[in-house]
């Protein structure tokens, strides 16, 4: 599994407007993904200068204060005179900026970088106002500085990865145009008309201390498995439908006897999409035999339904963190202070972070498991083994199955929890960290892998569906098997080269094709 570059943001002309109050979901989805300007309102303006006030006074006083005035973590006990406070920022910014591996997604970096401009727009940072301004300008003309995989233990925020953002603010490190085009921040700014800014007292600081990568990735993930779960849901309603379940087990007066509402809203999304299936008509009268159906088909709303609990309160946590100002220290405009505190630390994020690794592994591996059923003859109910036109000369889905289940292993292992792990730094200063940047990267990793394994149980119980004919399937589940005829996915036959079928279900699955396919047929899923 791999996640791939974002494309380029050049020609976008959205803005988001970023106040003095929190980031939306939607507003961060808009500058990550689809390259949307942004700009710093009136509110937010007046409030970076009234904090920038208060820092330019503690920076003229005798009495050293912590980030203004002196070194950091292990080194905060050293006052810095004032003629080498631009270069204490210059040093603290070139040192951090310390990452290593390959790249960081553009979309990640994009939405690290407008939670950063947002954090300093509340107020509580002390950058000046020109500094918060080249941020949003770097967003808005699509530059991207290089960000390296390594570096972030998620306490005192994702320090290396904003390290890198800001030193290309001042135009230094690699970074990538609005095409994509890797080149010399020095020259990218310049292309753009903009001028590199010469850090001031505190403002290195401000840059790179922040939650800002962790929290990021965490709304990303969550849009994204907010539709992944719903599109698993048509994955099991297909598998259901196709193995000759029942869908009398979703009812809804037996959810209302264990109400948790992700399992109502899971059991009523397989409910109404087998609504009208000959398939399931066919076996529903007196002579069906069938007590209960297998767990893997009967407690899917059971699994997809805590998921859906579980991301919501993922969401929870995001959007407090959302209205979060997050530095060290942190300014107190209307108090007139400057005070230190530990809101850096990632631990709220970082726990949401592989509870949802968690979940990705979990409804990952009843997909797989539901998938596996279509191709055992003793199981799938008078299919051909491995859905196979002549088995023994075909070979069918067989090694689908093995590609959903090398998914599923590797899912096991990333949701093992990063939060749980410590290494102290900072000769001992830093002594507790989150490992929420960790988190976040593997937790990329598994909705990626979740992804593949639900496409592969769409191909499959879509191939299962046509072996049913003359029955025909529900209005719902047969818009996605035509999806997939569509897209150039052939229907039962010989075997043929397999891999690329399994990526344009994929594909049709990321994009929300294939939740849209049923939308369109049955109104919105729950």
């Amino acid at each position: 599994m791999s996640t791939t570059l974002p494309t380029s943001t050049a020609g976008t002309t959205a803005t988001v407007s970023v106040g003095t109050g929190p980031v939306t979901f939607t507003d961060l989805v808009a500058v990550a993904r689809d390259g949307a300007g942004v700009a710093l309102d009136e509110g937010a303006r007046a409030a970076i200068e009234r904090a920038r006030t208060v820092v330019d006074e503690l920076a003229a006083a005798p009495t050293p204060a912590y980030g203004i005035s002196t070194g950091f973590g292990a080194l905060a006990t050293r006052h810095i005179p004032t003629e080498m406070r631009a270069q204490l920022q210059r040093s603290l910014v070139r040192s951090h900026a310390a990452g290593s591996g390959p790249e960081v997604e553009r979309e990640v970096v994009r939405g690290l970088m407008l939670l950063r401009l947002s954090t300093l727009a509340t107020g509580h940072t002390g950058v000046r106002p020109g500094t918060a301004q080249l941020l949003a300008d770097l967003l808005t003309h699509g530059i991207t500085p290089v960000v390296r995989e390594y570096g972030s233990l998620g306490c005192s925020g994702d320090l290396a990865p904003l390290s890198h953002c800001a030193l290309a603010l001042m135009g230094e490190g690699e970074v990538r145009d609005a095409d994509g085009t890797l080149m010399p921040a020095a020259e990218a700014l310049a292309n753009a008309g903009l001028i590199p800014v010469e850090l001031v007292a505190k403002e290195g600081l401000a840059l790179i201390n922040g939650t800002d990568g962790m929290l990021g990735m965490l709304v990303l993930a969550i849009e994204d498995l907010r539709s992944l779960l719903r599109t698993a849901d048509v994955a099991a309603a297909m598998s259901v439908e196709a193995q000759l379940g029942t869908d009398r087990v979703f009812a809804p007066e037996l959810q209302a006897i264990r109400p948790h509402p992700g399992q109502a809203l899971s059991a009523a999304n397989l409910t109404a999409m087998m609504k009208d299936s000959g398939v399931v008509a066919s076996h529903r009268g007196p002579d069906c035999n069938r007590v209960q159906d297998a767990y893997s088909l009967r407690c899917s709303p059971q699994v997809h339904g805590a998921a859906r609990d579980t991301v919501e309160h993922a969401a929870l946590v995001a959007g407090r963190e959302l209205d979060s100002a997050v530095d060290n220290p942190v300014v107190l405009a209307d108090e007139h202070r400057v005070e230190s505190n530990g809101n850096f630390h990632g631990a709220p994020v970082a726990y949401v972070l592989d509870f949802l690794a968690i979940v990705a592994a979990d409804v990952a591996s009843i997909s797989e498991r539901r998938t596996d059923r279509f191709l055992d003859k003793a199981r799938n109910h008078g299919l051909p083994p491995f859905l196979a036109d002549d088995p023994g000369v075909d070979s069918g889905h067989m090694i689908a199955q093995y590609t959903q289940a090398a998914i599923v292993s590797e899912l096991k292992r990333l949701a093992n929890p990063a939060s749980v792990d410590s290494i102290p730094s900072s000769a001992m200063q830093e002594d507790h960290v989150s490992m929420g940047w960790s988190a976040a990267r593997k937790l990329r990793r598994s909705v990626d892998g979740l992804t593949r394994v639900v496409a592969i149980e769409v191909l499959t119980a879509a191939r299962a569906l046509d072996l049913r004919a003359p029955l025909e399937p529900s209005p719902a589940t047969g818009a996605v098997v035509r999806l997939l005829r569509d897209a150039g996915i052939q229907g039962p036959g010989p075997d043929r080269h397999l891999s690329p079928e399994i990526e344009t279900a994929v594909e049709l699955v990321r994009s929300g094709a294939v939740l849209h396919a049923v939308q369109s047929v049955i109104g919105d899923l729950a």
